[in-house]
């Protein structure tokens, strides 16, 4: 723990368990014998970290080096950042205590956009200048990582290295070229960062050259050295059956939000759904064998003792050979009272043995993401489910004996109607009435159907990459729109703040220029922009006019197809043409089948891996 943070200031804080480390199967290593120390700072609340499947891979992977020691480090909430900002407390991490300025590399995991403000809060509360060109010799390396290095520019300014796709093989390789460096007295920190770009999947923003249009796009990006490289192609884990997996996780003392085992079962997906980033980035589609995850799940439980245990995947029924796992993992889970959990369940592939292995599931009810309304609609987006898709899948759950049902929608899509909003609200009354029409419901209570609907935001390397959102206004009304369309009193609506939506959506699309912006709004000290709390979207747009910064530019106006995008320099094994041929069958209401039917041809074989998918 910090060793600044006595008895006396941790009872004066709420939740002070976040704050002492120490944690049964933390990794402590004797400093002395270490060649490079590696700080991996979660820029959120520590029971948000502590549940990263992410960090406790990295942690893993970086501490089997025999001479490199990772540790962890969490953003503290606003009211030990008030206590630590008066005494000038840094930031400090679990494990040895140590300020964050005196490591070799801070590692920030970028998992979304409203995390930047907190990220560079960490770094201001650690004494640690904020942008990369007032950083001295002395300063840690700063590497960002996760899945908004697919856009870095907005944060370009602030980190010295972007380590983009997969970080099994690529950070202990980046540990290693600092060593080595540093050992034969070939060490400088601009050395370093040149030596760097050379390696696969990282990105250095501070050798190349940004030139922009009168009109404020992006004319060219450009290398200032012929030796780094004019795009950064990301880094994958070829054989998942051979990637490396902790066989415990660091055990907290507080509650945090995923207390269970996680097993990764595949990376990537099949589907080709157009808004969704992840189903893009993370391809190609590598897969586990059973035996491997049957393994590694029975290591988990006999070192951690938790009694629930989650399959991890984007969408886990498309798991190719998801019947043997489940058989496995019963086979033994049933008898030690472990309940299994089968989360990102697709409607056109849930069925009656699926609902029967996890009828153990404590939760009370399912979750399905129709997405889209209409079947008009779900055609552009490429969801390739239908109303009776999910019919048939709630009929599946209510005469297993479950009576609530969530479903995940999307407001503001491409091409959509005031037709597609009602729709959300018909869809929903004809689950319920499903419900009443099922002879073996569970007839002890009523139905209750939640219906989550999120704002659309347009992300990088996707088809829907060039689409602007919905205005504000705009969005804000769709809503009250849909709202009016309800009146089954057993139809629950939520949504998502539409203002924050329109912050995600200008830092999605952004380019460097809103380095300055994020300057002056840590200067301001915001953070925990993804908490209610925190977040103030008069304060973002005070921000954002002083720095000379017009949202829409970003978030409402529409790209061009052969403009140059701030990301652009990224290459993430799908091509732009593959991107741009989506979009154009989206506006065609045209589907395009899931790997599983056909090869699309997205460009992702060429990062090869071991998969059964590409051809």
């Amino acid at each position: 723990m910090n060793h600044q943070l006595t008895s006396a200031l941790l009872k004066s804080v709420t939740k002070p368990g976040r704050y002492t480390g120490g944690e049964f199967k933390s990794i402590i290593k004797d400093p002395a014998k270490m060649a490079c120390r590696f700080a991996f700072c979660f820029p959120d609340t520590y029971e948000i970290g502590m549940s990263n499947l992410g960090v406790r891979i990295l942690y893993d992977v970086l501490n089997r080096e025999e001479d490199v020691w990772c540790e962890r480090a969490y953003a503290p909430w606003g009211d030990m950042d008030a206590v630590m900002s008066e005494r000038k407390i840094p930031i400090a991490t679990a494990e040895s205590g140590t300020p964050l300025g005196e490591f070799d590399i801070v590692g920030i995991t970028l998992q979304y956009e409203l995390c930047y403000t907190t990220a560079l809060r960490m770094l201001r509360l650690s004494g640690i200048p904020l942008l990369a060109s007032e950083r001295g010799e002395d300063a840690p390396i700063i590497l960002g990582g996760g899945p908004c290095t697919y856009n870095a520019e907005p944060i370009a300014d602030f980190f010295d290295i972007f380590s983009i796709g997969e970080g099994e093989e690529a950070l202990p390789e980046l540990c290693r070229l600092y060593i080595r460096m540093k050992e034969d007295g070939t060490y400088t920190k601009s050395a370093f960062l040149r030596a760097a770009a050379s390696l696969e999947g990282f990105y250095v923003p501070s050798l190349y050259r940004v030139s922009y249009k009168d009109d404020g796009r992006i004319e060219k990006y450009e290398p200032l050295y012929p030796d780094v490289p004019a795009k950064i192609r990301k880094r994958i884990v070829a054989d998942m059956d051979k990637a490396p997996y902790p066989e415990s996780f660091v055990m907290p003392y507080i509650e945090t939000v995923h207390d269970r085992i996680v097993l990764e079962v595949y990376r990537g997906c099949i589907r080709g759904c157009r808004f969704c980033q992840a189903g893009m980035v993370y391809r190609p589609i590598r897969e586990k064998s059973p035996e491997t995850l049957d393994r590694q799940a029975k290591c988990l439980f006999g070192n951690t003792g938790y009694d629930e245990m989650s399959l991890m995947s984007l969408s886990i029924s498309d798991y190719s050979r998801l019947d043997e796992l489940t058989d496995r993992l019963l086979a033994w889970t049933d008898d030690r009272h472990v309940s299994l959990s089968l989360p990102s369940l697709r409607v056109d592939s849930f069925t009656e043995e699926l609902m029967e292995k996890i009828a153990t599931v404590r939760t009370g009810g399912l979750t399905f993401a129709p997405e889209a309304g209409t079947q008009r609609l779900r055609d552009v987006i490429n969801k390739n489910v239908t109303e009776e898709d999910l019919l048939r899948a709630v009929n599946i759950a209510f005469g297993a004996g479950k009576n609530s049902v969530k479903l995940y929608f999307m407001q503001g899509l491409p091409t959509e109607t005031e037709e597609d909003l009602a729709g959300i609200a018909s869809l929903a009354g004809n689950v319920v009435h499903a419900f009443y029409k099922n002879p073996n419901r569970n007839r002890a209570k009523g139905v209750s159907v939640t219906i989550s609907v999120s704002c659309f935001i347009p992300k990088p390397f996707t088809p829907f990459q060039w689409e602007g959102q919905v205005p504000l206004d705009e969005l804000k009304r769709r809503q009250m729109y849909l709202k009016d369309c309800i009146t089954d009193r057993k139809i629950r609506y939520t949504y998502h703040d539409a203002e924050v939506s329109q912050v995600e959506a200008v830092f999605a699309r952004g380019d460097r220029k809103l380095s300055k912006a994020l300057l002056l709004a840590a200067e301001e000290n915001m953070m925990f922009d993804a908490w209610d709390e925190y977040f103030s979207y008069e304060k973002w747009m005070s921000v954002l006019e002083r720095a000379g910064i017009d949202p829409a530019f970003y978030a409402n106006r529409e790209f061009g197809e052969d403009e140059w995008l701030p990301w652009d320099i990224i290459d993430c094994g799908v091509t732009k043409s593959y991107l741009l041929r989506e979009r154009h069958r989206a506006y065609e209401e045209k589907t395009t089948p899931s790997c599983a039917e056909h090869c699309n041809g997205c460009g992702a074989n060429c990062l090869g891996g071991k998969n059964r998918w590409c051809k």
